[in-house]
């Protein structure tokens, strides 16, 4: 976690990152704020990648709310479901073809 050194959000009060709670007005009023960092940060891209990769839930992390996060992971987890399954139709039809 290299990055981690050029990270604007650790010049910054780390609760800022950590809303108490995600709904409500107080809570997307800091989510923001804490968005308008990242999008300044240097390593916003290896930074969602850490929360991905982790599987952090809480907080923002690479410009993105928890939400946000759980949207990127069911769309990552469909298209690796879509490249399995259109690979396995593949495979069943070369082979079907072969064996004509």
């Amino acid at each position: 976690m290299a990055w981690w050194h050029n990270a604007e959000c650790t010049h910054e009060d780390p609760e800022l990152f950590f809303p108490v709670g995600v709904a409500g007005p107080a809570a997307r009023r800091q989510e923001t704020l804490a968005k308008e960092v990242c999008r300044r940060c240097p390593v916003i891209q290896e930074c969602l990648d850490y929360a991905l990769e982790s599987g952090m839930t809480h907080g923002v992390w690479g410009g993105t709310g928890e939400e946000e996060r759980r949207a990127l992971r069911r769309r990552a987890q469909r298209q690796r479901r879509q490249s399995r399954g259109g690979g396995r139709e593949q495979e069943r039809s070369t082979s079907h073809a072969a064996s004509r």
